[in-house]
Order: C-alpha cells, then structure tokens, then sequence
C-alpha cells in the first residue's frame, strides 16, 4: 500500500506540475481568441472587453489558475470560445475516439510482438533472426510522421483504406455487422500505423530481457536437468523477464497515446490530436489545457497499471526492498 499510495502522490504533483507549466506556456503564448475581432470594425471594444471578462481572461494569472483547479476538481474544465461549448463534453467526446484506437493499437502491439520477441530469442544468430532485427532497425530509425505519410500515401493511392473520419456517411443505417466493418476498415490505416512503430520497440526490449534471462543461473539449471525449450522458456524464461516487460508495457501505454496524436492529425482520425490542434491555432485556451492534462491522466494511469501489475507479480516490491525495480 505505501508502494502504491507512493505513486499515487506522485502522479497528482506531476499532473499539478504539468497544469502550471499549462498556463504559463499559454500565457506567454502571444495573442488570445479575440485578437482577431478586434480587427473587425463592426464589433466595438466594449463587446470584445465584455467576452474577455466573461471567459475570465482579463483576470491576473494566478486568480485563473485558481478558479481553474477548483472547477476542473469538480469536473468543469472551462468554457471553449472557439466551439461555445463546454470543454469537458467536448473534450469526452474526442477521448473515446482517442482510447478506442490506443486501446485497439496497444493489444495487437503486445499480442503480436511477444510471441514475436520470444520466437527471435529462440533462435538468436539464425538468419531469421537477423532479418527480422534488420527490418526492426529500419523501422525504428525511420520518424512517425514519416512512416505515417508514406502508408497515407499508399492507402490514397491504391484507396487500400478509407481516409478520413471513423465512419462513412449513412452510418446510422448500417446494420451492425455492417457497421464494424466499416468502423475497421476507418481503423485499418491509424492502427497499422502505430503497429509498425510500436512492435519494433516491444520486440526488441521483450528480446533482450529473454535472452538476459536465458542466461540466468535457475533457467541453465532448468536446462541441464533436461527440461524441454519451450518449457524452458514458458515455465522459467518468461518469469525472470517479466519486470523490464511490464514496465516497458507502460512506457508503451505513454508512446503509443503520443504517436496516436499526432497519428490522429495525419489520417484525419477524430480524436484529441486534431483537437489540439484546432484548438492551439485558434489559440482557444480552456480546449487546450483541458486536452493536455487529459492526455497526461491517460499516461499516468497507463504508468499506474503497469506499477500495480509489478505489485503483483514481484514480491521484493511487496515487501519493499529498494532495488525492486
């Protein structure tokens, strides 16, 4: 418990930490949402001066900062002069969008690169092996927006994919079956996307931290008493690995969700990235520090999970010794 409520503390300063620098990055950000009305002759001062109070923008840094926790711990993170709307509401409806593709992302990257990881470790200096680290290698060192707009390039191209949007027009009437397929087929590209740049990564760490295992005293003597490899690797392997997998399991939670951002903006996928987005250029402050200290809730708890997972799995955190982790 004192592990836990440890973290716990932790991630609520970091997120207050993260709330601070919100505000004060905006603040010294040049410009508000009304600059431009005040360019408009039609519109008088006392209007533009009259939106500002009501938006509490004319108020001193730190009374907003104020009046901004006390509200968010309620639930209410401001008002969007951009969309007139509440953020909270808006902000929820882009999330879902936002944790369906991260979540979808996050499962086949682990199902896919653990068997992959342990297959490589089994057959380490093989030709397959090298193959599949080379082509790992070449994925890794090529940047996301740059595999991003390639395979955007491939699906306008051939139309592999639909772009644009998590539905087609006349959704509603689908049936369901009909509907998830069309719902997959707008998932197709963002989590094909995000599959290439995440299972480099997790196969490569699982690889490693296999191999390291294999290497331990416990799993040479479970190989010298004549116990069979995939035992061997199962049975005694895949629990002396498991601490650097999961922690690299919330690493993955935290990379994934940044990718899916930016990921989001390029295939027009409906989540916070383009929010963000929209929000920054229209310099819409509420919308964009509402976006920020969601997604790094969506971090946080994605840490947490894999801490509570090493909880449960690693005794030496239970009974708190401090070279657990």
């Amino acid at each position: 418990m004192k592990y836990i409520v440890s973290r716990l503390l932790r991630a609520l300063l970091l997120l207050l930490g993260v709330s601070v620098l919100c505000f004060l990055f905006m603040q010294m950000a040049p410009g508000n949402f009304f600059d431009e009305m005040r360019l408009n002759p039609q519109i008088s001062p006392e209007t533009i001066g009259t939106l500002q109070s009501r938006y509490g923008l004319d108020r001193p840094l730190v009374f907003r900062y104020a009046h901004w926790v006390l509200s968010a711990a309620k639930g209410d993170f401001g008002y969007s002069a951009a969309y007139n709307l509440p953020v909270a509401p808006l902000l929820w409806t882009r999330a879902k969008h936002t944790l369906l593709l991260t979540s979808i992302a996050t499962l086949l990257t682990w199902l896919l690169g653990v068997p992959l990881a342990l297959y490589t470790a089994s057959c380490r200096g093989r030709l397959v092996d090298r193959i599949i680290g080379a082509l790992n290698s070449f994925l890794i060192s090529i940047p996301e927006v740059v595999l991003a707009l390639a395979l955007l390039f491939i699906a306008v191209r051939w139309r592999v994919a639909p772009i644009g949007g998590m539905t087609a027009l006349g959704f509603d009437e689908l049936s369901l079956s009909a509907k998830i397929e069309d719902l997959a087929l707008h998932l197709l590209l963002p989590v094909f996307i995000l599959l290439l740049a995440g299972i480099p990564i997790v196969e490569r760490h699982i690889r490693a931290g296999v191999i390291e295992a294999l290497e331990t005293p416990p799993v040479q003597y479970a190989r010298a008493l004549g116990i069979g490899e995939k035992r061997l690797l199962f049975r005694h392997t895949l629990p002396l690995a498991a601490n650097p997998a999961i922690s690299l399991f919330g690493l993955s939670l935290a990379s994934l969700l940044g990718g899916s951002l930016l990921v989001e903006v390029i295939t027009g996928w409906p989540g916070l990235g383009p929010l963000i987005l929209e929000a920054t250029l229209a310099r819409d402050l509420y919308v964009v520090i509402g976006a920020i200290m969601l997604s790094a809730v969506f971090l946080l708890t994605g840490n947490f999970v894999a801490d509570l997972l090493l909880v449960a799995v690693d005794p030496r955190i239970r009974s708190g010794e401090p070279d657990a982790r």
